[in-house]
């Protein structure tokens, strides 16, 4: 693959004079001189001009893969080379000479796509390069026609576009026009979407939500985070029927700690007594439910069947072991920070 990558690099340097230099992920050396850069720029689309170190940095994909090139200098110069020499390649590397609209979407979603081409197909279909956000839906009894019907008649080419990414999920690409939003959330956006298919189709759905992305060019990047979303809303056993990767970020952040790191925090809040709760099923699942209910005591005892006194006495506990105090908003979170290390730690 890199041979190929190469061949094609050679040949442009040839045929124009343009010196250029191109790493793999990994920030291997494929072709060109090694400019010995300390720091590469890996997980970008589009083109980075580096006036700090006069360099200029874009991107070639090739079979899935993405190669990192740089040129020499930081003017509109290299900045057009950079854009020729990524239309160049995707001429070169591209077996199909046209796809069709939805077939553009799914390749924007899935990354597979890359910037000077994301931009070419943005204008053949009258897409504009607006903000935008992604819902990934999925269906217990599968994705019908009828589904994807309720869902089309619904959406229009300004508000957003359904997209068929395989047999069990279907993604909503939904544009943000701060003028006419009528949903003050995507989750909110989100709830009123799946009461509307429950009413037309009889179906439930289930949501899970990316974070919104400036450009079209990065949707790839909300996408995936609605992934994320999904797993660790399971792996946390959490309910209901939309979740959105906001809730996650920061245990999203600690996933990334090193697990030494994090039973030092975790031993760290953690009072000896304390671990007999967060080894209690009962207990903690009343906890994250109180917090869940927004520290309301009447509305956790109803969604728990538990009689008032006996929520009373859970929370006394949880203090009298933890030393905190979950009916304080800041003792509740810190309960839950606890709760989410100890998860993560084992």
């Amino acid at each position: 693959m890199n041979a190929e990558v190469k061949l094609f690099a050679n040949g442009i340097k040839e045929k124009t004079g343009i010196n250029f230099s191109v790493y793999d992920q990994n920030k291997m050396l494929v072709f060109g001189e090694n400019l010995g850069l300390g720091e590469l720029p890996i997980d970008f689309d589009g083109i980075i001009i580096d006036t700090e170190k006069n360099l200029t940095f874009f991107n070639l994909k090739f079979k899935n893969k993405k190669y990192v090139c740089v040129l020499l200098g930081s003017t509109e110069a290299q900045k057009n080379y950079a854009f020729l020499i990524s239309e160049l390649a995707e001429n070169s590397f591209s077996k199909d000479s046209e796809i069709t609209r939805s077939e553009f979407l799914k390749s924007v979603l899935l990354g597979e796509m890359s910037y000077s081409r994301t931009i070419r197909y943005m204008k053949k279909y009258g897409f504009k390069d607006k903000p935008a956000f992604v819902m990934l839906a999925f269906c217990d009894t599968g994705l019908s026609n009828e589904l994807v019907s309720v869902l089309n008649v619904y959406m229009d080419e300004k508000s957003g576009v359904v997209v068929s990414v395989d047999e069990s999920q279907l993604a909503i690409i939904k544009f943000v026009d701060a003028e006419s939003e009528a949903y003050s959330s995507s989750t909110e956006y989100a709830e009123f979407l799946i009461r509307l298919v429950h009413e037309e189709a009889g179906v439930k759905l289930k949501i899970l939500i990316g974070g919104t992305v400036n450009t079209l060019v990065n949707l790839n990047q909300s996408y995936q985070q609605a992934i994320t979303a999904g797993r660790i809303s399971s792996s946390f056993g959490d309910k209901g029927n939309v979740h959105s990767f906001s809730q996650y970020v920061l245990i999203r952040m600690l996933e990334d700690m090193p697990k030494y790191k994090l039973k030092e925090y975790t031993d760290l809040l953690l009072e000896t007594n304390a671990k007999e709760i967060f080894e209690d099923d009962e207990m903690t699942s009343t906890a994250e439910e109180f917090l869940e209910n927004s520290l309301n005591v009447s509305e956790t005892s109803r969604k728990l069947y538990l009689h008032r006194n006996t929520l009373a006495y859970r929370l006394d506990k949880i203090q009298r072991l933890t030393g905190l105090n979950i009916r304080k908003f800041s003792d509740a979170v810190t309960f839950r920070l606890i709760t989410i290390l100890s998860k993560l730690g084992n």
